[in-house]
């Protein structure tokens, strides 16, 4: 019997841990599909984004996030960070007392979606180095080419509320039209922050170009993870949605009524306490 057995539920709520709001876009997914279960959105803005972090720099701020999210008596731990995930997932496995689920670049379903068997890979640096990415590129089928596009400062324009204006746009250009141009018909999306940029990716790269957002995916794997031991939560009550960062900002509130509700509330947490 696993340790984290309760056969009648369990109304804890699912800790969503991120280097900034990007985990937004998991959190919705998670509401999506367990619309019954309660969130708890911790995003390190103050120190985002990792993607530009040493590895150990990246392994320290996640373990205090989950030590923070553990003192909240959060039932899982899902890291909606892609960096996070590739540099320290294992290591948090290992000091946590909780579950502990990632989120990888969908370099397999993308390798299943293409027609012209060319695929463009979306994310940070340090994501496209780590080990884990390697590991996926090397199980993808051998047919199919992979591109790896690193794309700095993106992360920063969604933080900033910048899903559209001329400096995003020209990163987009820079960053798609060279995988469009190089045949590949589908764009994964390697980085929590990338989808709220789909809709200008989409009109960048022109029609007929297909992009794989992982999120959904995270959450129906959350939801077997919860399932199996009996850890969904079974009540009827309405699920809590708390959502704090490390530092806030009017655009950083708007992103978050924009993915969630008009009466969404972003939290800061109080310079004294340290994640």
């Amino acid at each position: 019997m696993s340790d984290i057995e309760n056969p009648t539920g369990d109304t804890r709520p699912i800790g969503v841990f991120d280097s900034g709001l990007g985990g937004l876009t998991v959190a919705r997914a998670i509401a999506t599909v367990l619309p019954r279960e309660s969130v708890y959105y911790f995003g390190d803005t103050k120190r985002c984004p990792y993607g530009t972090r040493t590895e150990d720099e990246v392994r320290s701020f996640a373990l205090q996030a989950g030590r923070w999210l553990s003192k909240h008596d959060v039932k899982i731990m899902v890291i909606a960070c892609n960096t996070a995930t590739a540099v320290c997932a294992e290591s948090l496995r290992a000091e946590l007392s909780m579950p502990v689920v990632g989120i990888e670049p969908a370099v397999l379903p993308g390798a299943r979606t293409t027609r012209t068997g060319i695929i463009g890979v979306m994310a940070t640096t340090k994501t496209l180095a780590s080990a884990k990415y390697r590991h996926l590129k090397s199980i993808a089928p051998k047919e199919v080419r992979i591109i790896d596009c690193p794309c700095p400062g993106l992360m920063d324009c969604v933080e900033a509320g910048e899903f559209r204006t001329p400096h995003t746009m020209a990163l987009l250009r820079e960053y798609v039209e060279s995988l469009v141009e190089a045949g590949a018909d589908t764009l994964v999306l390697g980085c929590t922050h990338y989808p709220m940029l789909a809709a200008a990716i989409r009109l960048t790269a022109g029609p007929g170009i297909r992009l794989i957002d992982p999120a959904p995916a995270v959450a129906r794997q959350l939801k077997r993870r919860l399932d199996e031991p009996g850890l969904l939560n079974d009540t009827k009550k309405a699920p809590a949605r708390i959502f704090c960062t490390t530092d806030a900002n009017e655009a950083r509130e708007r992103i978050l009524r924009l993915l969630w509700t008009d009466n969404a509330v972003l939290q800061k947490l109080d310079g004294s306490v340290r994640p």
